[in-house]
């Protein structure tokens, strides 16, 4: 049974939401704040649902440091939507956003869909060479995936939806349409923005 945190400081939310969710199949651990989403982190948790603003602190700080124990979707619930909001949760290596209010059916679609990346990313780990680990250093879980996919296929033309197969869900569902271009736009930063060139109209292309 798949295991999720949520952290979420508005009582019946919470509730509501562990209800819910426990009802489709999920098991499902409550914390209303910081301190305690950190305490109740185990090897166990298959997933986080994290409320940006907490009485202690905020979703962005549990997310950074679980992140330093081991890779595991993260999906943010929040009530900032704007760009910088979501552009630091993702630099964070949220796997995805969802902004309140929201219907039941959605978050249901986007944890699913966050489940199966994650399921096929771990398959596709197996089939980049290990030469390109030592790129994964200050990189996001998804950035350093990003970068071996790129690098694997260097000097062929990705396209968009190749990338999003690939790494993301099938046929990109569930993916905000500016999410693969904040990705590519930190990779850039991070590794040198002339490795990672644009081919208008139809994806990108690994240059050295």
């Amino acid at each position: 049974m798949t295991k999720i945190l949520l952290a979420e400081d508005d009582e019946s939310l919470g509730f509501g939401l562990k209800y819910s969710l426990e009802k489709e199949g999920f098991s499902v651990i409550l914390a209303d704040s910081k301190k305690s989403a950190e305490l109740l982190f185990d090897d166990s948790i298959d997933l986080l649902l994290l409320d940006i603003m907490l009485p202690d602190g905020s979703g962005y700080d549990i997310c950074k440091n679980v992140r330093k124990m081991r890779d595991v979707p993260v999906i943010f619930l929040t009530a900032c939507d704007s760009e910088v909001n979501v552009i630091t949760g993702l630099d964070m290596g949220a796997d995805d956003y969802i902004c309140k209010p929201f219907r039941l059916g959605e978050l249901l679609s986007r944890i699913n869909a966050v489940l199966r990346r994650y399921r096929k990313s771990e398959n596709n780990d197996a089939e980049f060479s290990e030469s390109f680990a030592e790129d994964a250093e200050g990189l996001t879980a998804i950035e350093s995936r990003l970068l071996r996919f790129l690098r694997a296929n260097k000097g062929q033309t990705l396209t968009r939806l190749q990338i999003l197969n690939k790494l993301w869900d099938n046929k990109g569902e569930f993916v905000d349409d500016n999410t693969l271009s904040v990705h590519i736009s930190r990779l850039r930063e991070k590794v040198g923005a002339e490795k990672i060139v644009t081919v208008r109209g139809v994806g990108y292309r690994w240059e050295e």
